[in-house]
């Protein structure tokens, strides 16, 4: 067979493949058909000859050899009925919509495609539409991943399992070709492959071009579905055909070359590359070690790079790969083209077949390491990064695989040394403690590894694989594991290490924090979570132990390591203790879960001293933080600080920590803890009876808060359960109440808010449903609330008003705080609420709440409330209260009585009368340590160090030396300052060496004498005694005194009748009586002692004021607080004028009270109107010289033209069968008139017969304010010359008005003269109708010798207004003519801006009149003025009487007969004229002001005219037999009379023959009713409506009539009241006045119109018969939920370019789909949007973004977000759909919108508008 030779012929015929094919297959199918394979082995070899280059020939004739002589096509088919899947398996890239729902997903990482996801059943689950970061594949049909109840139809059936069997021959050519095509692949991919380091990396995208349709082809293949995946996998997976054909034949030069660059690559796959093996060091490639240490050594100043030894490491993973099969190889040149997108989805596609998905995951767990490493090098590590985990998520989250290759794979080892390998790439030396001898190695957060989460694929499967248990058991049972992941854990211990900047600001602020706390949660505490997961049960108590043991150990190493003894290093700072936080975590799941005793976990004092200290420094410093001690190391250490105790961080750092100090807290000596946190706090020196000291360390500043930082955190201590028994449930209710009473927040924020307790990835919230159950429980659910203008409200939750009584926690709420001032919006919320609710009227304090009891392990946390060394604290704080010492606030007196209040809540369990020793000379305080006993011990003296310059050496209170007997060594107290430390010294020694007494001696006084004095601090200390003589009670009771102002507070008959329940809620007062009351009800001698003290109410001895300080610090207070009322009385003063301001100004509104608006204010008759200038301030009138104007807003607008004749609006299509017809809209109906009537009239007169403005027409309104125009003038000059303009163009003329700031573009001049033509011009005329005609007709002839004034300023200003209403709209909606430009045309668009602008304010008011005058419309609307200006330019027109309608419509005019020449074209008949164009035209063409009378004249002329256009309309509609019996019909001869005038017009009509018969049976369907006299009157009103309720809105603008309101039905004779029409609501015809004949007149205009009807018949009907009537405008109807409408357009191809859009959007008005900032569809330089925007809304564009679920409005050049009207169930918009919850329509929002897009308000409501340079 010489198919070798045919192969060269350029094109080869598809018969002679097909004929070849089946030859072959026929050949193969013998038993001995050695032959037949090879001549196919010949034929392959020539077709897929390597270099020849990837051709499409070849494909071809692979193509044809698979089908072995059928058609391709078919072939498919009939593979594809083999198919016998169970799952579904589609795989998708980055950016496709997919869904997960929680209800029927095992694992988290479940996701299904949409069709899957809508065939099966998901109503009522927790499921959310997502966009996919990295791909995906649909799960459906898979148990291991999800439930089988939430499978789809397809996959619920299992249709695959039933399939019949492949037959053999079918693809016996797949088995033959595939295994050569695929080695075919291989060979390109060996042969092309460069290292990175020698060529450029765009060279590899070049190899993979070529490859693009092979590769194709191949997926084209796996979606042919089970059949012939199988027969991929035998051969993907099949040794022996790999052993043949990967090595090459012999003489075969181009696969033996590439072979060897094969070879060459698969070095460098061990993660130990050669040369570190010490192997040939002439190897091709750069070790990556090597290279790497060169780069890291090339950093500027970069410290010294830390490698550790490899060796324990499992030699496995080290050594270079070795391949077996083709699968393998295809996989080792995916990693090194690092994942190209076909490939993956090839990879992916193959998964649904069991033996693949095995083979493929062992294959992916062997090469894991050399993926990691090669990650690591790339560039484009973000993209590679995706696909990876695009492939891991799927093989890992099934858990009998994940189990299989763990078993026999080593998948954990391998992790967790690649983890171990990447993070030593970046390790550097640990400054912590001490920088010399540390030897502790940390990550640098600096490097790109961590900057760019380059680990997250790594650490994201190593977390998946832990959340099986199986694994995570396996996990925790091996010691070869939990150590090396210790030690990996160990680097992130005391990274990121800040320093305290103490002289001058820091020059860089680095943002490697980011990259810190990122690498903890993701790498350190989600695993973490992950693990703790699986120990929850008593069963697993082993577990935990073990953990414990490994992290005490290591912390032991870490200690040793960073050289750490007893105190931490000053001014250093991490936040990273991960080692810590495991340590506690486990400690406290051991506790709560698995009934573990806490002392069997917990190492010796020593230890736990080491372990309190690190989380310690960290409370500290956030104090310091808070304090600005760290202001010069820049912000970025106030964001560490937030991020610290931010939601998604707190439970894995801030709880933890404060945990562990509360164990250890519980264990260590009382006394020894609160020195110790007092010291760390820097505030011992402040803790002195002296009212002076000197601090060491902190300024006067910074002690305040320093102290309240101090208290607030025991008291955190102190009163935090989260880990010490609450329930889960109580925690979440905690969490919950703590974030709604800072705020109210939306139902997606608190999801967000409140920390997911275990595995915050999983995105399952703990037991989800209990999450909305708690909801409910604690608050109310506020729907959002619309006002039109006013901000989009979203649906917030708010706490109920139980819970502000009963749960309000403020110490829950500081632990949560990031922003300071949460809390102080927490504490206003809370007394807004007793406020309304009549608890508390006053400033209320932090209110106390009871707590959970403490869980029996940590009883021993009491004993911190119930020790002297705080007891002393408390006594010296309340004395120093008392004594108005400096640095002391309410918030420190707060804490110290919620310390109390605690320690009488929680009294010491084992209470021994204590022996009251005099051990030590610090016992003379207090003789035990029980806080009740305590609290009425009384203090005589206490002997204090002060500096010489104090007021106590003053010999006010110092004791006589020589008086013994009252000094007993019991009431001496040396200062504090030394006891505090010198007794944590002592306990800390005795702690450390137990037999060694000597030693504590021997400390304590080199402790009090070198450490604590600052040397040569300038006034020397002295010893002084002074005289206290009080309790704590009596300290109290004092405070209290002092609090209220009042001498005697506390009477005696207070205490009888005391009960704490009483003081729940209250300021400082209340506490301390809640106090009071509680030590009398639990001590009978507290309420003894307090009976005396309440009996003696000796006055307080007032303070001593000597010391200068004390006195400027109260003056300060005094001063601040004076300051602070002025400020008060200030504000309130400006609000109040803000307010009258507003009231007066704004009112946009209400009734206007500027004069510009009184129409018919009763002024004496000759005043001129007033104006005032809003820029200079003046009053006076218009003047031509000197014109006034208003300020206008000029908007092109096609809202009138979009308006339908039926009510109900549009539907939004959501299938490809429905659609919009715009024909039927106003402006089309328009333009097709006007097209129609151009045909077969002469132009100019067909220019007079219509108006144009429904599509493009120009809108004014004004906010009604007035400026004079060269005031204007000067206003735009200096906004031109302000640089920070936002939002508009002053180049274009927009402004905002100067007073209400509402969006402007022009002036309108204001013309001078008086206000409304009263008096003469009102009265009442008796003049007959023949003679007003006549006078109108003089009117119109004077027109020519108007005066037309000099060029005055006026004028000026006129028509450059004029010039700026031509330039508002686009040039075609303006010209209509023939001749573009002709004084037709312009007349034509001139008339039509009135026109447009009634008919607006006629939609404004609701279509109709009948609401009366007021109206929001009518306060917006200028058309006085506009009329005016319009008419002055009409001036410059005149109609040539010969032509002018007014004759034709009062006089009969027999004498003209119809001869014209040929080539000019007759004027439009008078039936087919527009009625209310001709009013408009007339009345600007006449003298101005008009007289009423002729006004009316007008009217009633042109009535007559609208009546006769009625009846004929009504008789076209008429059916034939209808209409012979109306002309058969004897009717009284009356010119009033309906019937008689349609007989008549019935008649003339047919005269013609065929007016009536063009198209009857159309006819027919619209009249299939029968008229009654009734519906004909009825309909007849209906058609002049439209026409009386233009002509009576310009009357009363023209006239300041007003509008009286009416019912609907009354409509029509009221209006013919208002205009003079006399008639009665019966009858329409009553209101004809005839100037001659009626019936002449409409003989005469129907013959105009007979005269042509031999032209154009189908035409006549459509002229003759046009309703006048429109409904109001509305946007689409769309669907409720916007699944429906985001599934049919977020895939639809755009319909002028083709393509699927990046950004779909939608029109609302017309319903065009468009892409947004598509570069495929923009013109000249304008995107789609922006183009739709000019053409379907003259410049105003309203679209959804189908993507983002928003819409945007375009108005000319600028956009905003308006905002979405899709809500999810708890009323929230979804921008961007993030959270992809199902959205429903909010109907308020969308007639909102609607409303602000007819009303023409979008500038004015929404205030962020920008331009959009035509990118839209």
């Amino acid at each position: 067979m010489l198919s070798v030779t045919l192969i060269s012929e350029p094109q080869i015929s598809a018969s002679f493949l097909k004929s070849t094919a089946a030859h072959l297959k026929a050949d193969l199918k013998r038993t001995d058909n050695s032959s037949g394979l090879r001549q196919l082995q010949e034929l392959l070899d020539s077709v897929l000859h390597p270099e020849r280059g990837s051709e499409p020939e070849a494909l071809e004739w692979c193509k044809w050899l698979l089908a072995g002589g059928d058609g391709f096509d078919e072939f498919c088919r009939t593979v594809r009925s083999y198919d016998n899947a169970t799952l579904c398996g589609l795989v998708w890239t980055a950016n496709f919509v997919a869904y997960r729902c929680r209800t029927c997903g095992i694992s988290p990482c479940m996701s299904l495609c949409a069709e899957c996801f809508n065939n099966g059943d998901h109503t009522g689950h927790d499921f959310n539409m997502f966009r996919s970061q990295a791909g995906g594949a649909c799960d459906c049909g898979d148990g291991n991943v999800m439930r089988e109840s939430g499978f789809c139809s397809r996959h619920r059936l299992k249709t695959g399992e039933n399939v019949p069997s492949v037959p053999r021959d079918l693809l016996l050519m797949s088995e033959m070709v595939l295994p050569r095509f695929i080695i075919t692949i291989i060979q390109y991919l060996r042969d092309g492959y460069t290292e990175p380091e020698s060529a450029a990396d765009r060279d590899l995208q070049k190899v993979l071009q070529q490859l693009d349709l092979h590769i194709s082809f191949l997926e084209e293949l796996t979606k042919m579905g089970g059949a012939m995946r199988t027969v991929l996998t035998k051969i993907l997976t099949n040794q022996q055909t790999f052993k043949e054909l990967s090595m090459g034949q012999e003489e075969n030069v181009y696969a033996k070359r590439n072979y060897e660059k094969y070879l060459s690559a698969l070095k460098s796959s061990g993660l130990l590359s050669v040369e570190e093996k010490g192997t040939g060091a002439g190897a091709t490639d750069t070790p990556a070690g090597a290279g790497e240490d060169q780069d890291g050594l090339q950093g500027v100043g970069q410290r010294k790079r830390v490698k550790l030894s490899s060796s324990t490491k499992d030699p496995s993973i080290m050594d270079t790969l070795k391949h077996k099969c083709f699968l393998e190889e295809l996989l080792f040149w995916t990693i090194k083209y690092e994942f190209p997108q076909k490939m993956v989805t090839f990879l992916l596609n193959m998964l649904p077949d069991q033996d693949y998905k095995i083979t493929f995951t062992k294959t992916f767990v062997q090469h894991y390491a050399f993926i990691m490493k090669t990650l690591m090098k790339s560039h484009e590590s973000d993209t590679m990064s995706n696909r990876i985990v695009h492939i891991s998520v799927q093989l890992f989250s099934n858990e009998e695989l994940a189990r299989h290759v763990t078993e026999e794979c080593q998948l954990l080892d391998i992790m967790v040394t690649v983890l171990i390998y990447m993070m030593e790439s970046c390790l550097i030396k640990s400054e912590l403690q001490d920088e010399e001898s540390n030897h502790h190695v940390v990550v640098n957060c600096g490097e790109a590894l961590l900057k760019n989460n380059t680990y997250w694929p790594l650490v994201s499967d190593f977390i998946n694989i832990l959340s099986h248990q199986s694994v995570a058991k396996r996990f925790l049972e091996d010691q070869s594991l939990l150590l090396p992941w210790m030690s990996f854990v160990s680097f992130f211990q005391g990274m990121n290490l800040n320093k305290r900047e103490l002289n001058e600001h820091v020059e860089f602020e680095s943002q490697t924090y980011y990259a810190a706390f990122a690498a903890e949660l993701e790498a350190c505490a989600q695993p973490m979570w992950g693990l703790l997961t699986h120990c929850k049960v008593k069963e697993t108590q082993e577990y935990t132990k073990t953990v414990v043991q490994y992290c005490l150990d290591t912390l032991q190493m870490w200690f040793d390591a960073i050289g750490f003894v007893d105190e931490p290093a000053l001014n250093q700072l991490t936040f990273h203790l991960p080692l810590h936080r495991y340590y506690a975590m486990f400690l406290s799941k051991g506790v709560k879960c698995q009934g573990l005793d806490l002392d069997s976990l917990l190492p010796d004092q020593e230890m736990l001293m080491k372990i309190m200290v690190h989380p310690l420094q960290i409370q500290d410093c956030l104090s310091e933080i808070h304090s600005n001690m760290w202001v010069r190391n820049g912000l970025q250490i106030k964001g560490q600080a937030m991020t610290y105790v931010q939601s998604h961080f707190c439970n894995s750092m801030i709880d933890p920590d404060i945990y562990l100090l509360q164990v250890c807290a519980s264990r260590l000596d009382p006394d020894y803890f609160i020195s110790s946190v007092f010291e760390r706090f820097k505030v011992v020196d402040l803790l002195t009876m002296a009212s002076q000291h000197q601090n060491a360390v902190l300024d006067s500043e910074q002690e305040r808060p320093m102290l309240e930082g101090a208290l607030t955190f025991l008291v955190i201590l102190s009163s935090l359960r989260i880990h010490l028994g609450m329930s889960d449930d109580e925690i979440l209710r905690a969490e919950m109440v703590s974030q709604l009473c800072m705020n109210d927040r939306t139902h997606s924020s608190l999801l967000d808010l409140i920390p997911e307790n275990p595995n915050p990835k999983s995105g399952v919230v703990p037991g989800s449903c209990s999450f909305e159950e708690m909801l409910s429980a604690v608050a109310d659910f506020k729907a959002p609330v619309f006002e039109p203008g006013g901000s989009m409200q979203q649906g917030m939750y708010t706490p109920k008003a139980e819970v502000w009584e009963k749960e309000f926690d403020p110490i829950m709420v500081i632990l949560r705080t990031v922003y300071r001032r949460d809390v102080q919006s927490a504490m206003d919320r809370y007394s807004a609420f007793l406020k309304q609710s009549g608890i508390q009227t006053g400033n209320p304090w932090p209110p106390y709440k009871e707590r959970t009891p403490l869980h029996p392990c940590y009883k021993g946390l009491v004993r911190l409330l119930h020790c002297k060394t705080l007891h002393i604290v408390i006594f010296t704080l309340l004395y120093k209260i008392w004594m108005d010492h400096q640095n002391m606030s309410e918030h420190v007196l707060c804490m110290v009585l919620y310390l109390i209040e605690l320690g009488l809540d929680n009294p010491v369990q084992d209470d021994k009368v204590e022996e009251v020793s005099i051990e030590h000379c610090h016992d003379s305080w207090f003789p035990g340590t029980s806080l009740l006993s305590n609290l009425h011990h009384v203090i005589n003296f206490v002997r204090v160090r002060v500096p010489e310059t104090a007021p106590e050496v003053d010999g006010l209170f110092i004791l006589p030396a020589y008086s013994p007997s009252v000094v007993s060594p019991q009431n001496l107290r040396e200062a504090q300052v030394f006891s505090l430390v010198a007794e944590r010294r002592r306990k800390f020694q005795e702690i450390i060496n137990r037999s060694n007494h000597e030693a504590s001696q021997a400390v304590r006084p080199k402790s009090s004498s070198s450490r604590w004095l600052p040397p040569g601090s300038p006034p020397q200390l002295v010893t002084e005694i002074l005289e206290i003589g009080e309790s704590m009670l009596s300290l109290l009771v004092k405070l209290h005194q002092k609090l209220s102002g009042k001498q005697n507070s506390l009477s005696l008959s207070w205490l009888a009748e005391v009960d704490p329940a009483h003081h729940a809620h209250g300021d400082g007062l209340t506490a301390i009586e809640r106090i009071l009351a509680k030590a009398a009800t639990r001590s009978r001698h507290s309420k003894r002692c307090l009976q005396e003290i309440c009996g003696k109410v000796c006055p307080p001895i007032p303070p001593k004021k000597n010391s200068p300080g004390d006195k400027k610090s109260m003056d300060k207070e005094e001063r601040r607080q004076r300051a602070r009322e002025r400020q008060q009385k200030l504000l309130a003063e400006f609000a109040s004028r803000q307010k009258s301001f507003m009231e007066t100004a704004m009112d946009v509104e209400s009734p206007e009270t500027d004069a510009v608006m009184d129409m018919g204010s009763a002024e004496p008759l000759d005043s001129e109107v007033l104006y005032d200038c809003v820029i200079c301030g003046q009053s006076g009138p218009s003047t031509e010289d000197r014109p006034t104007g208003l300020v206008v807003l000029l908007q092109a607008s096609s809202v009138l033209g979009h308006r339908c004749r039926s009510d109900t609006p549009k539907r939004l299509p959501i299938t490809d069968e429905e659609h919009i017809y715009p024909e039927d809209t106003c402006g089309a109906t328009h333009d097709v008139r006007l097209s129609l009537m151009q045909r077969y009239f002469k132009d100019s007169s067909c220019l007079q017969s219509v108006s144009i403005g429904w599509d493009g027409g120009v809108y004014v309104q004004t906010c009604g304010h007035t400026l004079h125009i060269d005031c204007h003038k000067s206003y735009m000059e200096s906004l031109r010359n302000d640089q920070v303009l936002q939002g508009f163009s002053v180049d274009k003329g927009e402004f905002t008005c100067p007073l209400c700031r509402q969006f402007a573009n022009s002036v309108l001049p204001c013309r001078p003269g008086r206000g409304m033509e009263t008096g003469a011009w009102h009265a009442p005329s008796n003049k007959s109708m023949s003679t007003l005609v006549k006078e109108v007709k003089d009117l119109q002839e004077q027109l020519g010798i108007f005066p037309v004034s000099v060029e005055s300023n006026l004028s000026k200003e006129m028509e450059s207004v004029i010039k700026d209403i031509k330039n508002t709209t686009q040039k075609k909606y303006m010209d209509y003519g023939k001749n573009p430009g002709s004084p037709d045309n312009d007349f034509l668009f001139m008339y039509s801006v009135a026109r447009t602008n009634l008919e607006l304010e006629l939609v404004h008011r609701g279509g109709n009149l009948c609401s009366g005058g007021a109206s929001a419309a009518a306060k917006r609307s200028c058309l006085n003025q506009l009329f005016h200006v319009l008419a002055m330019h009409m001036r410059l027109y005149s109609i040539d009487s010969a032509y002018n309608p007014w004759t034709r419509l009062t006089q009969s005019m027999h004498s003209r007969d119809h001869v014209y020449c040929d080539d000019e074209r007759p004027e439009v008949p008078m039936l087919f004229r527009d009625v209310p164009s001709l009013l408009i035209i007339f009345i600007l063409t006449m003298p101005q002001p008009l007289r009423k009378e002729h006004f009316t004249c007008v009217v009633k002329v042109l009535y007559s005219l609208q009546y006769t256009q009625a009846l004929a309309a009504l008789s076209v509609r008429f059916s034939r037999e209808e209409r012979l019996a109306w002309s058969k019909k004897n009717t009284p001869n009356s010119d009033k009379s309906w019937e008689s005038l349609l007989c008549h017009m019935i008649s003339e009509l047919t005269k013609a023959k065929d007016v009536y018969d063009t198209n009857s049976e159309e006819t027919l369907v619209l009249s299939s009713s029968v008229w009654s006299p009734q519906s004909i009157e009825f309909s007849l009103q209906q058609f002049c409506l439209p026409f009386l309720r233009l002509s009576c809105l310009l009357q009363h603008h023209l006239y300041g009539d007003s509008l009286p309101g009416c019912l609907v039905e009354e409509e029509f004779s009221l209006l013919a009241g208002c205009l003079g029409l006399a008639g009665s609501a019966q009858s329409s015809a009553a209101c004809l006045e005839w100037n001659i004949s009626a019936l002449d007149l409409i003989s005469q205009w129907c013959s105009e119109e007979i005269y042509f009807v031999s032209g154009f018949l189908e035409s006549l009907q459509s002229l003759l018969g046009q309703d006048p009537q429109w409904a109001a405008p509305r946007l689409l109807h769309l669907p409720d939920n916007y699944t429906t409408l985001f599934q049919y357009y977020h895939r639809k191809s755009c319909t002028s370019c083709g393509k699927t859009p990046k950004d779909p959007a939608l029109c609302l008005v017309c319903g065009a789909f468009v892409c947004l900032k598509g570069q495929c569809c923009k013109q000249q330089g304008v995107c789609e949007c922006v183009l739709h925007s000019q053409h379907c809304g003259a410049a105003t564009g309203i679209f959804l973004l189908i993507n983002a679920s928003v819409i945007i409005i375009i108005r000319g050049h600028r956009f905003c977000l308006w905002g979405s009207v899709y809500l999810d169930a708890h009323g929230e918009e979804d921008r961007d759909l993030r959270r992809g919850k199902p959205l429903y329509l909010c109907e308020e929002r969308y007639r909102v919108l609607e409303q602000q897009w007819v009303s023409h308000t979008f500038d004015h409501i929404n205030k962020r508008w920008g331009p959009h340079y035509n990118g839209l």
